[in-house]
């Protein structure tokens, strides 16, 4: 039965990691869209308000992309810590735990900080470039 359950700690990290990711690449890809086309746009809008409406709409999708974004990686931040911990459990009550580093754990969490400072920056420039050239 220990087996059944350590595997599937180990099943719920694997997709939780693979979510982040997509958490990231998504936010990344979306925040360098946006930046671009704000960009282009940015120097019309001033005399074309449907260009002010979408370089708006834009920005509204920057911060709703962000927001859910940091979120997700909070919430895969908070699981991923849960998990790790009840595998520690395991591996204490199973006499294995020397072979895993607890320090793992503040690891994890700082990976998941820089993460979380890379996409929020991005989405500020992402927003400011475009209103500094308008």
């Amino acid at each position: 039965m220990i087996e059944r359950v350590h595997q599937h700690i180990v099943t719920e990290l694997q997709q939780g990691s693979r979510t982040d990711i997509v958490f990231v690449i998504t936010a990344v890809l979306l925040n360098l869209l946006t930046l671009g086309i704000n960009s282009s746009v940015a120097q019309e809008s001033r005399e074309s308000g449907a260009n002010t409406i979408v370089m708006a709409l834009f920005i509204l999708l920057t911060i709703v992309i962000n927001v859910v974004a940091t979120l997700g990686l909070l919430k895969g931040k908070e699981t991923r810590a849960k998990l790790l911990e009840g595998l520690l459990a395991m591996y204490a009550d199973q006499g294995v735990d020397g072979y895993y580093d607890a320090s793992l754990l503040s690891n994890y969490g700082t990976r998941y900080n820089l993460f979380i400072l890379a996409v929020v920056f991005m989405g500020i420039i992402a927003i400011a470039v475009p209103l500094v050239v308008r």
